[in-house]
């Protein structure tokens, strides 16, 4: 998932706590959901997709959970900060 395709995809909800923003946002011509996470403590930002099968609010409201489970590097890619971040 690129960049690009993060900012065309709209917001469905936001939250942050403690310098985390997440946002669960939704691709509506590829159907496809996704949650966007940045540490503004750290800088560090990242995405998880939300699969067939997963409860999207589930993944939402347990995202570290979820990359952990998938092997997404928490600590990954600064350009995906902006995306999380853009509903501060």
């Amino acid at each position: 998932m690129t960049v690009d395709t993060l900012h065309s995809m709209r917001e469905l909800d936001h939250r942050h706590n403690d310098g985390i923003h997440a946002r669960l946002l939704l691709s509506e011509p590829d159907n496809l959901v996704a949650v966007a996470v940045a540490d503004a403590k750290t800088g560090d930002a990242f995405v998880v997709e939300v699969r067939n099968g997963d409860s999207a609010l589930d993944v939402f409201h347990h995202p570290y959970a979820y990359a952990a489970w998938r092997r997404v590097d928490t600590r990954g890619d600064a350009s995906l900060a902006g995306v999380a971040l853009a509903s501060a």
